[in-house]
């Protein structure tokens, strides 16, 4: 059974970068890999080094409308107390709808599961519910997911199947403050480790974040340097372990990986 790693925070920190990134250092050092993303804001690709004309008219699985109402019976909005299968097939998704990107990665665009509790949204949360649930499970590929902000779509059944949640967050007190939140969540939810990832560190914070997390119980694993690298990266659509393969925050997220392997695989 490959691994499983999700990667959680805030919107904003860091979350797609640590898993781009760390998806490609896998898969070049021999794993198969499949890289999930879970954002509402699907931008993976990028980080992965897809190029945007590969993606553009790439449906989100969450968003196939006619793809859920096959497999479920039933097309979301369509009407209220419609009858649908709470497991559909999904175990031939990740194959037949992901893309193969540098290194060999395949990328799968979730996008954001549905909230349950919309009437009209109820066959689009079971297919993306089972869908998450098979490859946390069941996918033989070391699995990388950049989860949507927040873990109430993450069942308990599926987080005890996650063997590493890497928990990115800012050098800063109300994103710390989150990242303890959802570290506790995890815990309770039975995820089997979490790890926290200090990302756009300045020199001088790094001290000071490392206790403030320490102080809350947390493990933290790499400090990511603020690097302008990255944001250069950013503004011209380039992977940045392509752009700029040894900078700050490429060595830390290749030290990252090393710890990964070095625990799990």
């Amino acid at each position: 059974m490959g691994l499983k790693i999700a990667v959680c925070g805030k919107g904003g920190v860091g979350k797609t970068l640590v898993a781009g990134v760390l998806a490609r250092l896998l898969a070049r050092d021999g794993f198969k890999v499949l890289a999930v993303d879970c954002d509402s804001n699907p931008n993976l690709y990028m980080t992965l080094g897809i190029p945007e004309e590969v993606v553009k008219n790439v449906v989100p699985i969450s968003e196939d409308l006619d793809l859920i109402e096959r497999r479920t019976g039933s097309r979301p909005g369509s009407s209220w107390g419609s009858l649908f299968r709470l497991t559909p097939k999904v175990d031939d998704i990740p194959a037949r709808y992901s893309i193969i990107g540098p290194d060999g990665v395949r990328l799968l665009i979730m996008g954001a599961p549905p909230r349950a509790g919309t009437g009209c949204l109820c066959p689009s949360y079971a297919f993306v519910r089972e869908l998450v649930r098979h490859i946390v499970l069941y996918e033989r590929d070391v699995v990388v997911m950049d989860m949507e902000a927040g873990l109430e779509h993450f069942g308990r059944s599926v987080a005890r199947g996650v063997d590493l949640m890497l928990g990115v967050t800012e050098p800063t007190e109300r994103s710390m403050l989150a990242l303890k939140r959802m570290a506790d969540m995890a815990r309770q939810m039975g995820v089997g480790s979490f790890w926290a990832v200090l990302n756009k560190v300045m020199e001088d914070e790094a001290d000071w974040a490392r206790g403030k997390m320490e102080e809350s119980g947390l493990d933290v694993k790499a400090i990511i340097p603020f690097d302008r690298a990255v944001l250069d990266a950013d503004r011209t659509g380039i992977s940045p372990l392509d752009a700029s393969p040894d900078s700050p925050a490429i060595r830390a997220l290749v030290q990252l990986k090393d710890l990964v392997e070095e625990e799990f695989a």
